[in-house]
C-alpha cells in the first residue's frame, strides 16, 4: 500500500490556523517562526480580511504545511508520492527536499507578491461550476468568449471545475454551464484570477526571480499541477513552476495518476479538507486522512509509529 501527501491550496485558510499545533510543537514552531510576526498575529488572530490576501495567505499556508509534515518527519513519517493545490506544490517540493524550509518561505513570498500585483485592477472573478464534465465546461467557457474573458483554472474532481475572469465572461460561462446541466455554479471568495494567464506577469516575475538558483533533488516524487503526473527529465521544476502560475492546476488527473501508481491512501495537511474531497469524488478505492487539527496530527502520529 502506497501512501501519497497531499498540501492544500488558497481558499483553505481561516484565522486562528496553526494556533494549537504553535503551542503544542516545536517542530511546528520553528518552521512557523520562519514567517514575519505580523503575518504569524494574522494567521492566529485576523482579521480574516488581512489573511485572505494573497501575499499573506501563501507564506501562512505554507509554513502551516511543512511545519506539520516536520513534525510528522520526527515521527518516521515518510510519504511515497506528494502533490500540492497551487501553492501547495511549493509545500511538497519542500518535503521532498528540493527546497529547504527558509528558502520555500522566501519564493512563495515572492510568488504571493507577484500574483497579487499581477491581480490589480483585473475586475475578475472566479467560479466552481458543479455538476459539469470537463468537456462541457470547456465547452461553455469557448462559447462565453464573445462576452468576456473566462478560462479554465482548476480541473478539481469530477463534476467541479473552476472557471475565472471577467463578471462579464465568468457569468455568460455560469449561463452555459446550466443549460449544458451544470447543477449550479459558486463564486468563489478569492483575490485574484489564479492559474489564468492574467498571471502571465508573475510568471515572467518568477522566471527572472529562479535564474540562477540551484534546486536539489527530489527524495520522492513529486506529480506537478501543470502536467498531472510527474516531471520527465526533459522538464525542470522551475520551468514548471513558471507555468503552473498562469495555466490550468489538473488536480484529478494526479489523484488518477498517483492511483494508477499503487496509491491507496492520501494524507491531506491543510486547514479545512477540500482535497480529500476531490480523491473521493475521483477515485473512490483511495482512503483519505487529513490532518486539521492538533488531534488529528496526534492520530497520524499513533498510525505512522504503528506502521514502523
Amino acid at each position: 500500500m502506497k501512501t501519497a501527501i497531499l498540501f492544500a491550496g488558497q481558499g483553505a485558510q481561516h484565522v486562528g490556523m496553526g494556533k494549537d499545533f504553535y503551542a503544542e510543537y516545536p517542530g511546528f514552531r520553528r518552521v512557523f517562526d520562519l514567517l514575519p510576526e505580523e503575518q504569524r498575529r494574522i494567521a492566529f488572530e485576523g482579521p480574516a480580511e488581512e489573511l485572505k490576501k494573497t501575499e499573506n495567505t501563501q507564506p501562512i499556508m505554507l509554513a502551516f504545511a511543512l511545519g506539520v509534515y516536520r513534525v510528522l518527519q520526527e515521527h518516521g513519517f515518510v510519504p511515497d508520492m506528494a502533490a500540492g493545490l497551487s501553492l501547495g506544490e511549493y509545500s511538497a517540493l519542500a518535503a521532498a527536499g528540493v527546497f529547504d524550509d527558509k528558502t520555500a518561505v522566501e519564493l512563495i513570498t515572492f510568488r504571493g507578491k507577484q500574483m497579487a500585483k499581477a491581480s490589480e485592477g483585473t475586475d475578475t472573478v472566479m467560479s466552481a461550476v458543479i455538476g459539469l464534465e470537463r468537456e462541457a465546461a470547456e465547452n461553455a467557457c469557448r462559447e462565453a468568449q464573445s462576452e468576456g474573458d473566462v478560462e479554465i483554472a482548476n480541473y478539481n474532481c469530477p463534476g467541479q471545475i473552476v472557471v475565472s475572469g471577467t463578471e462579464a465572461g465568468v457569468t455568460a460561462c455560469e449561463r452555459n454551464a446550466k443549460e449544458l446541466g451544470a447543477r449550479r455554479c459558486i463564486r468563489l471568495e478569492v483575490s485574484g484570477p489564479f492559474h489564468t494567464s492574467y498571471m502571465k506577469p508573475a510568471g515572467k516575475a518568477l522566471a527572472e526571480y529562479f535564474r540562477g538558483r540551484t534546486f536539489g533533488r527530489m527524495e520522492f516524487p513529486v506529480v506537478f499541477n501543470c502536467l498531472g503526473r510527474e516531471k520527465t527529465g526533459a522538464e525542470t521544476v522551475r520551468e514548471l513552476l513558471v507555468r503552473q502560475v498562469s495555466g490550468s492546476v489538473y488536480f484529478e488527473d494526479t489523484i488518477r495518476y498517483m492511483a494508477e501508481r499503487g496509491v491507496t491512501r492520501t494524507l491531506e495537511i491543510g486547514p479545512r479538507r477540500a482535497l480529500s474531497g476531490f480523491v473521493r469524488k475521483t477515485d473512490r478505492n483511495i482512503e483519505t486522512m487529513s490532518i486539521e487539527t492538533t488531534e488529528d496530527l496526534g492520530k497520524v502520529i499513533a498510525w505512522t509509529e504503528k506502521q514502523q
